[in-house]
């Protein structure tokens, strides 16, 4: 992302007429500082990441999906049973996230291995799977990266006490839509660079 953060960077400074020294002055850094994010030598922490989106009037989260080359799209992973409601959601997946790599999964072995070779933004996981639960999905993905945003996806409502003593932090109701998967977006643990401000 370095890279493609520091060309988007240069296009939106040139876009504007600044120059590197113009933008430094702005944001009170050195211009070699503002050099460095170009070459993609260095990242302007979240900080300097906001006052820099009010200096060039564009959105962060808008600078950060420009910035991200399809290997660094986030990946999300949606595990179900079903074979028409695992179909029927990577679908609705794909209009609501369009900039992220999607993946489906009809074993919870098979996720399992995704997310130990993969760095896993967020797991939307159907809660009654067979022999493994969603529940203990959940347990098992987080002990591989405790950030991996878990979502459940469930046609019933009395799951909601349980699952959220499993680390979870959403749950949605089956038919997934479009908008209850924004809704979601709004509200994850660890907000997901491009995503999470829809």
């Amino acid at each position: 992302m370095p890279v493609r953060f520091g060309e988007t960077l240069r296009k939106l400074r040139v876009e504007r007429g600044l120059s590197q020294q113009q933008l430094g002055d702005a944001l009170h850094v050195d211009r070699s500082t503002v050099a460095k994010w170009e070459s993609g030598n260095r990242l302007p922490n979240a900080t300097m990441l906001s006052i820099l989106s009010n200096c060039l009037g564009a959105d962060m989260a808008e600078i950060l999906r420009l910035s991200l080359s399809p290997e660094d799209a986030p990946k999300v992973i949606l595990v179900d049973d079903e074979r028409i409601i695992l179909t029927g959601g990577m679908k609705i997946l794909q209009q609501a996230i369009p900039n992220a790599e999607i993946t489906g999964f009809s074993l919870p072995s098979d996720a399992l291995e995704f997310a130990r070779q993969n760095r896993v933004a967020l797991a939307l996981l159907d809660i009654e799977m067979g022999r493994i639960s969603g529940m203990e999905l959940c347990r098992e993905l987080l002990d591989i990266d405790s950030r991996i945003n878990v979502v459940y996806l469930t046609a019933y409502r009395d799951y909601a006490f349980d699952a959220w003593e499993t680390g979870a932090c959403g749950f949605l109701l089956k038919p997934l839509t479009v908008d209850a998967v924004h809704r979601q977006l709004q509200r994850l643990r660890y907000p997901i660079p491009g995503v999470s401000g829809l």
